[in-house]
């Protein structure tokens, strides 16, 4: 049937009733979006900091293990003489080698090393040049 071009008022209400569902639909789920993208970016923040944290714990065994290994060698090697003279002196330099290693784990190891390319950048880039021939060298063996 053919229906007039005016629509009812009836209908003028429907069509606005669904309307305004429609835009709280679309509201509730641009909130809910947002609410999900909050929790995933608190997720990832959490799941980086965390291996952070165990990137640091793990540094900071192998710096006690460092710490260890200058002190046995310190209580094991000759004290006396010339060889014990040098023996002490790289004993005392693996300790403390292996404390550095333990206090600044390797979020402090990594802005040491930033902050002495910054001082240093032509050493640092001689370096970096001379580790990559190396690597490249042993690569293509």
């Amino acid at each position: 049937m053919f229906k007039s071009p005016l629509v009812s008022g009836v209908e003028k209400q429907e069509w606005s009733k669904a309307t305004d569902k429609a835009k709280e639909a679309a509201c509730s789920a641009g909130e809910m979006a947002s609410h999900a993208a909050s929790a995933i970016g608190g997720v990832a923040r959490q799941a980086t900091s965390n291996i952070g944290q165990r990137a640091d714990d793990l540094t900071a065994t192998a710096g006690r293990k460092i710490e260890e290994l200058g002190d046995r060698l310190g209580r094991q090697a000759p004290h006396s003489g010339v060889l014990g003279d040098a023996s002490q002196s790289v004993a005392r330099s693996i300790h403390a080698g292996g404390e550095y290693v333990n206090n600044a784990k390797l979020s402090g190891m990594a802005e040491d090393v930033t902050q002495l390319v910054r001082r240093n950048p032509i050493s640092a880039i001689l370096i970096a040049i001379g580790i990559g021939v190396i690597v490249g060298r042993k690569a293509g063996s």
